[in-house]
């Protein structure tokens, strides 16, 4: 299994600077890359010792560090002044560098100009040391011949190693193994004579440069953290040892009845000390599936020929097994124990569809940087177990690892819990072909330079070698945004040399066509759904009689701040067979918690470390927010993601199971009838519908029980897990489907707090003064001014909640798509057009006995002076109904109105909202696919903490929200002709749109209330340009009204 990129790695004794900015010189003693196994020594003793935990460090200059000498790495060299540093971590997250955020450019753009593979001048190197000792076990098993390897799991960006000052190797490509043979530095003594037993104490030095010639291929849209931020190890290996071994585990479905087959190559070395190789595989109960034993030789295939009743793998049921393969010696002894997980299942490109165990796969997927707010990339397990029961519970069911492969770890969990991965090579060399968005995709690094060729194919080889085993890679990427050229097809030809069946993927070939045999997937970015279904009708630009390869989107729904709208228009591509889904970007915000001056915290982007050239806050782009809370956009994505389908109606409900393999006998369907969002009856049923299949079922609802004292019933189906598993307990929501339908209580009859009918006050009075009008009736007053604009007072006993006249709103507090699409300088007048509105006109009369009709009349501060109205009737029985009527303006084509209604401030305790509407999270015109229903949250937790503050905590088709203090005294708002968009937050449109993080803003000292006609959608295509689709914007032209009633309790 010896491959030629091995040829590659040079051998040397003495460490070389030229190394740093020679693309041809990527590994230096570096051992062939080989599957990451579990094995242990004999039948039990483990072989590793962590080197993990306190390390000393020094910060230089790269031209004050003479690797070739290398004074620093002598055992005797006085390290006094070295500071400390924790393994695994960043060197910028301990303080030692400076934190640097860019997208495309490079982060040294205009400080230096260095040509590829030149690197910067300024290059920082840390110098690491710490001292060991060998654990037993591993000073007894170098005693008896055998070795020791030394491991480096991720370091940035390029590292040369020493022990007890002797030169160990280099490598680059820190996101999959650097490890290095130390066996014969370990044997010797400091002096260079042989040892009768192992040193005591030796001496680990590593010099880690900031820059290499690698950088130029690890321009990632992410942080550029460096340091040793994943494990060192040492391991030993007994004198015979299974290099590597590739697992082939097939599942055939084509016959009569599906079987599986193991097949496997094991590379051993010094395989004459060993007598046989002994290969057992069992299944998850412990029970032998199948064994065998054969003679020991330096290359060993398994073959276990048809096997039955095997349990296929796939993430809807992750079933695993266990292949074990014992080195037994001539003695009869176990010389070394191997285990390997492995899971049974085919997945080819069929007939241009992808395919797995011969079922049409949908990715649902997301792109996953590892990052963390307080340890960046150097994440820990807890956070990677997290991150993949977010995904299981929000039905994301694939991770594009992006861009470089992750830790080890996170492959077992996935293989574990069910998850499907694209494992993408570490490359992304995106500023070397685009600068200020002209792209000349020729110029592009590495594309047909062979003096990159060798790194770049070393990369994929790593990454292949480590991952193979792993039943989640479905499949490999050649990495991201890199151009194309002839370097792609040197690593496409290598991917299918080692791998001839799992597909290969490239996005770049689509900026040179002429090179789109170097992916077998069409894979795109940010192309529209529309541009999609072009493809899939007509095909690609060099092929137009149809689609030829199976399509994904490697990237889309740019979840940027308050993003992810209209993403439905995605999910319904799905019809297409040869849509196979998307990912969308990215899985979490890549923001830095950093202590400010004051001893408080703030979750940082770009340019905040007053890192040049910056791309600010384009680091936060996540579904979760970096200290891992899931954003309200999660909430969208999991009903659009969910296998299950429920489409209910007044006579039952259609279950569509697109899932593969499982039906959905094992869980339970909740249904419920809510009464005006009230629950009033629930049952439980059991609906199985095989995979791929969809049912109708009847339901006998007792509609006719609740609909004489409701507006309008809910009726749900909520698909829940029946019973507890690894990443949710029983009970456990994946999807619901929900109708209304009409009950016999007219709209609008409830007055109260309680929802009974109100009536006027008995003892009601008016009074219409010279300056205001007031209305008086059971403990309440409405105070409207006919001076000021509006309603002045509105008072509950000696409460107050309006401190300043409800003012007309015309803009939000812009998103960073709006940003992105400039959506800021096209809807600029809608800034102040609200907001500088002026009163032109004022008419107070009454309206029966028991009320006052006030209408104002505004004039917009728009050229078109566009007059809206605002209508208060106030009653005696102390509600106040509230109308805000505009025309449309047909003159001047003006821009489309980012939102309109009334922004209202109240006092700051009024800080709790329950409200019927579509929730509990926010939701807006493009994004709403969510349960409608009753729901309590409070001012601040509706306030989604975006890197950059911005439009948020908006509630879609509201029908009626009480605004309440903690003793529940408030404000309550109803529909009375349609229901409109709310929110309640700790701060106004203006506060928001102001800040440039969370922590600026103030105090709160008032709630913001705003009541809204309706408001524009978020837009999720990409950040950077496209506008909010045109069915979510409000076009000036036609009439919006806000028509609610508002009662105090």
């Amino acid at each position: 299994m010896a491959d030629a990129i091995e040829n590659a790695v040079i051998h040397a004794t003495t460490a070389s600077a030229d190394w740093l900015a020679d693309p041809t010189v990527f590994a230096v003693n570096r051992k062939p890359a080989h599957s990451n196994h579990h094995y242990v020594i004999g039948e039990t003793t483990e072989p590793k010792q962590s080197l993990d935990g306190e390390w000393k460090v020094r910060i230089e200059q790269a031209r004050d560090v003479d690797v070739a000498d290398a004074p620093f790495a002598a055992v005797d060299f006085k390290d006094g002044d070295f500071g400390s540093i924790e393994v695994p971590s960043h060197l910028q997250m301990a303080g030692y560098l400076n934190n640097k955020y860019v997208n495309i450019q490079y982060p040294w753009d205009g400080h230096e100009d260095p040509q590829a593979p030149d690197i910067p001048e300024n290059n920082h190197v840390a110098i690491y040391r710490r001292r060991f000792s060998l654990d037993a076990p591993l000073a007894r098993t170098l005693k008896d011949g055998g070795t020791v390897s030394l491991t480096f799991y991720g370091a940035a960006t390029a590292i040369y190693v020493w022990i007890d000052g002797a030169f160990v190797g280099y490598g680059e490509d820190g996101f999959t193994p650097s490890e290095f043979d130390v066996t014969e530095a370990l044997r010797v003594t400091t002096d260079g004579t042989a040892a009768e037993a192992t040193p005591t104490e030796h001496t680990l030095t590593v010099a880690c440069y900031e820059y290499s010639s690698a950088s130029w291929l690890e321009d990632q849209d992410f942080w550029r953290l460096h340091g040793l931020f994943r494990s060192v190890e040492l391991a030993a290996q007994p004198r015979t040892h299974i290099e590597t071994m590739q697992v082939e585990a097939d599942y055939d479905t084509t016959g009569i009845a599906d079987t599986a087959k193991l097949d496997a190559t094991l590379a051993l070395r010094n395989p004459a000390d060993a007598a046989t190789v002994e290969s057992t595989l069992r299944d998850g109960h412990g029970n032998v599936v199948w064994e065998s034993t054969q003679a020991c030789n330096g290359e060993v295939t398994l073959d276990s020929g048809k096997l039955s009743n095997i349990a296929p793998w796939s993430a809807e049921s992750p079933t695993l097994y266990t292949l074990t393969v014992r080195v037994v010696g001539h003695d009869g002894a176990a010389i070394e124990t191997v285990t390997q997980r492995v899971g049974f299942r085919t997945f080819r490109i069929e007939n241009g569809i992808m395919t797995l165990n011969g079922k049409r796969i949908v990715f649902k997927g997301a792109d996953r940087h590892e990052f963390d707010a307080k340890r960046g990339r150097a994440i820990t397990r807890e956070d990677t177990i997290s991150d993949v029961v977010f995904c299981k519970r929000h039905n994301i069911n694939a991770i594009r690892t992006s861009h470089y492969p992750n830790q080890e770890y996170w492959y077992d969990l996935c293989d574990e819990y069910g998850l499907y991965l694209i494992d993408e090579t570490n490359m992304e060399t995106h500023g070397t072909w685009v600068a200020n968005n002209v792209e000349r995709p020729e110029d592009g690094i590495p594309g047909n330079r062979p003096e990159w060729e060798g790194a770049c194919v070393d990369r994929i080889n790593s990454m292949m070698r480590r991952d193979y085993n792993h039943p989640s890679v479905l499949i490999w990427s050649l990495g991201n945004e890199s151009s194309a050229g002839e370097v792609f097809r040197a690593m496409y030809r290598h991917a299918h040399a080692i791998d001839p069946n799992r597909p290969v993927h490239y996005e770049g070939s689509v900026h040179m066509r002429e090179f789109e045999d170097v992916t077998d997937i069409e894979s795109r970015m940010y192309a529209h759904a529309d541009e999609i279904e072009r493809y899939l009708q007509d095909g690609s630009p060099v092929h137009t009689d149809g689609p030829r390869k199976p399509y994904i989107s490697c990237e889309y729904m740019h979840a940027m701040g308050n993003s992810c709208g209209n993403m439905d228009e995605y999910t319904a591509l799905e019809r297409y067979p040869m849509y196979q889904g998307g990912f969308i970007w990215d899985f979490i915000d890549q923001a830095i918690e950093a202590k400010l001056p004051d001893g408080t915290t703030r979750m940082c982007y770009g340019g905040d470390f007053g890192d040049r050239p910056s791309d600010y806050e384009f680091s936060g782009d996540g579904l979760l927010f970096a200290d891992r809370t899931p954003s309200p956009k999660a909430q969208d994505v999991k009903q659009l993601y969910a296998n299950v389908k429920l489409a209910v109606s007044a006579d039952g409900v259609r279950v569509t199971n697109d899932n593969l393999f499982v039906s959905t006998d094992s869980y339970v369907f909740v249904l419920r009838v809510l009464a005006d969002g009230k629950p009033a009856w629930a049952s439980e049923r059991h609906f199985d519908v095989p995979a791929g299949e969809s049912a109708v079922f009847d339901i006998d609802w007792p509609i006719d029980d609740y609909a004489g004292n409701a507006e309008e019933l809910v009726l749900e189906v909520s698909q829940q897990l029946g019973e507890a598993c690894d990443w949710a307990p029983a009970g456990y929501e994946l999807t619901f489907g929900q109708c209304v339908v009409a009950g016999a209580k007219g709209v609008g009859t409830a007055g109260t707090a309680d929802g009974s009918a109100g009536t006027a006050s008995s003892d009601g009075t008016i009074t219409f003064g010279h300056w205001n009008v007031g209305v008086r009736g059971q403990g309440r007053e409405a105070l409207l001014s006919r001076a000021q604009g509006g309603m002045v007072s509105y008072t509950l006993g000696e409460r107050e909640f309006v401190l300043r006249r409800p003012s007309i709103t015309t803009f939000r507090p812009l998103t960073d798509n709006d940003r992105g699409a400039g959506h800021a300088f096209e809807r600029a007048a809608w800034a102040v057009a609200g907001k500088y509105a002026r009163c032109v006109g004022c008419e107070i009369v009454p309206r029966g006995e028991n009320a006052v009709e006030a209408t104002y009349t505004y004039e917009l501060a728009i050229p078109q002076r566009t007059k809206v109205t605002v209508r208060y009737t106030a009653d005696t029985d102390g509600s106040v109904s509230l109308d805000v009527e505009y025309p449309g303006e047909k003159d001047g084509d003006l821009p489309t109105i980012p939102t309109f209604g009334i922004e209202w401030a109240l006092p700051v305790e009024y800080s709790n909202l329950r409200f019927y509407g579509v929730g509990p999270e926010e939701t807006y015109a493009d994004r709403k696919h969510a349960k409608l229903g009753v729901w309590s949250t409070d001012a601040y937790r509706d306030r989604a903490p975006y890197l950059l503050p911005q439009e948020t905590g908006n509630h879609e088709d509201v029908r009626w929200a009480e605004i309440t203090d903690d003793s529940g005294h408030g404000l309550r708002v109803e529909h009375t002709v349609k229901p409109f968009a709310m929110s309640l937050l700790p701060y106004s449109s203006a506060m928001l749109e102001e800040a440039l993080h969370q922590d600026e803003l103030p105090e709160p000292r008032h709630m913001f209330l705003r009541l809204l006609a309706a408001q524009m959608g978020v837009g999720g295509d990409d950040s950077w340009m496209s506008p909010v689709h045109a069915q979510y914007q409000l076009p000036a032209d036609q009439p919006l009204s806000l028509n609610v009633r508002l009662k105090l309790f």
